[in-house]
């Protein structure tokens, strides 16, 4: 791939640390892409959200990391629901391996290099 795809992580807060390893993964391997979150701790409000969707529509795809954690997520749901109104590609990644969270409308697979590569290529 000639140029950088742009991708934008959508998490629960409290997989955080899953959102550094899948952002580890990208900067220790020679990754065509680069990852963008805009996570918050605070309330979601009017400004939040301009900034995000900006951003989404800036980017080639979305990654979403699904967990028992996203079903309460106000946050991620928002950016979920922003992404598919923007028409953006959105992959969904299982954060833990014992966790298969289903998010009604969303395609989860896996989290593999190789599920994430193919996403990527397919943008």
């Amino acid at each position: 791939m000639a140029n950088k795809k742009t991708i934008f992580i959508a998490f629960s807060m409290e997989d955080k640390i899953q959102r550094d390893f899948l952002k580890g993964q990208s900067l220790n391997t020679n990754s065509p892409f680069e990852y963008i979150d805009m996570s918050v701790k605070e309330a979601y409000d009017t400004e939040w959200k301009k900034h995000v969707r900006t951003r989404i529509r800036r980017s080639d795809g979305v990654i979403v990391l699904v967990s028992k954690n996203s079903l309460k997520s106000s946050g991620q749901k928002w950016e979920i629901l922003c992404s598919k109104e923007e028409r953006k590609k959105i992959l969904g990644i299982w954060a833990y391996s014992g966790d298969r969270t289903n998010i009604e409308g969303l395609n989860t697979k896996v989290w593999t290099w190789e599920n994430i590569r193919t996403f990527i290529d397919s943008l």
